[in-house]
């Protein structure tokens, strides 16, 4: 299927659902071409210094931190309902010991700004440049999220994707949300 261009916030609030039930899949690239897929749930979209940003967290013990770090870019590609398993492989197991695109057979198509692909059988895709980043600070978070999200003392970098491109399927809506959202 074709995809169309469309501004970052148009996917807004599909985005947000998909990221809050069974994840997003954020790919980055290794120096030799290789993608990887990681599930990510803990992101948003927005505007900062005027320009439109992807805010990802992933923390430095993830083989993904070390992709980004590598090439300063990656996608987030919003998989359609019939992917929640594949979100699912893609959170559990490594990419340093798994080819999760071979293993899932995710095709990794050319992104159109970046060097790090889109995955084809997501509907939604954004490419993002990384334009800042920056650690948690552990003394600045409440204590409840410190105990919570950090009992190992795991803390994220935060990157700061500025947004180059998104364009997604005609029928995206309906294959995120099922035919009533037409």
């Amino acid at each position: 299927m074709a995809k169309r261009d469309v501004h970052y916030t148009e996917y807004f609030a599909e985005t947000m659902q998909v990221l809050t039930s069974d994840g997003l899949l954020l790919v980055s690239v290794d120096r030799d071409g290789k993608p990887n897929a990681m599930t990510i749930g803990w992101a948003t979209i927005g505007s900062i210094w005027g320009k439109p940003l992807f805010l990802v967290l992933v923390r430095p013990s993830r083989y993904t931190y070390g992709l980004i770090e590598a090439t300063g870019d990656f996608t987030v590609n919003v998989p359609p309902k019939e992917l929640a398993e594949v979100c699912a492989y893609c959170g559990t197991v490594s990419g340093r010991d798994y080819d999760k695109f071979a293993e899932k057979g995710l095709t990794a198509t050319p992104s159109r700004r970046v060097n790090s692909p889109i995955i084809a059988e997501c509907v939604i895709h954004y490419e993002c440049r990384v334009v800042h980043k920056n650690d948690i600070v552990p003394a600045a978070l409440v204590p409840e999220i410190t105990a919570s999200s950090y009992p190992a003392g795991d803390f994220h970098r935060v990157y700061f994707g500025e947004i180059l491109a998104v364009y997604a399927d005609e029928d995206a809506r309906e294959r995120i949300s099922g035919p009533q959202a037409r």
